[in-house]
């Protein structure tokens, strides 16, 4: 499916988010707080976004993603390397960082994923990862629902692929709620994890270091 989408998955993510998703990665990044030329691993790399702001940020970025037409399609990633989150192919404690972006409820295995996350990060190397989020209640509650349930699917029906995009709004019933998630991390060997919510519940962040 992300292999199908690959082509214009860029320019459907921002019209969908009216290209605030670039705005809610760059301050990820910073909230890494870590020294240019870090090496930053971006999981679930998709067509390279995280990863370009990373290098942007004057870190070294390195993609990883199953999708291998998602990497391909990718632009500016010096590094990329397909695989699977649950099974990273790197040596233990290598990243200073690792970045992952709306991708939680996609993997078939999230407590792997974040097990493989933790083992490849250096002790007192920093998570930052994005996901997406529904408001608590009123007008921007009923705003969000009409334009994630419907007009996204619309939209991708439109550009891209009628089912993929049928499937994306759909697959928050697969994300664990917030303190699930949190727990999770602890479990894998990360403190001081914050879960924070962006723009009025829009999007949230995961925060945490790697316990040393």
């Amino acid at each position: 499916m992300f292999d199908a989408i690959a082509p214009r998955y860029e320019l459907v993510n921002k019209l969908m988010t009216f290209g605030l998703d670039g705005r809610w990665r760059r301050r990820a990044v910073v909230d890494l707080r870590l020294a240019h030329h870090s090496v930053v691993l971006d999981v679930a790399a998709g067509t390279g976004d995280f990863a370009r702001e990373l290098e942007r940020q004057h870190h070294r970025a390195v993609a990883t993603d199953l999708s291998y037409n998602m990497l391909h399609v990718g632009r500016g990633v010096p590094a990329r390397v397909q695989a699977d989150a649950s099974a990273l192919p790197f040596r233990p404690a290598v990243f200073d960082g690792i970045t992952c972006g709306y991708a939680l409820r996609n993997f078939t295995d999230l407590q792997a994923t974040f097990d493989e996350m933790a083992r490849v990060l250096r002790p007192g190397g920093r998570l930052s990862l994005l996901e997406v989020a529904e408001p608590r209640g009123g007008l921007l509650r009923t705003g969000f629902r009409l334009w994630f349930r419907r007009v996204v699917p619309f939209l991708g029906s439109l550009l891209s692929d009628r089912d993929a995009y049928h499937y994306l709004p759909a697959s928050t019933a697969y994300l664990p709620p917030a303190s699930e998630i949190v727990t999770m991390l602890h479990h894998a060997g990360f403190s001081g994890v914050n879960n924070r919510r962006v723009m009025g519940g829009l999007s949230q962040q995961f925060l945490a270091t790697r316990t040393s």
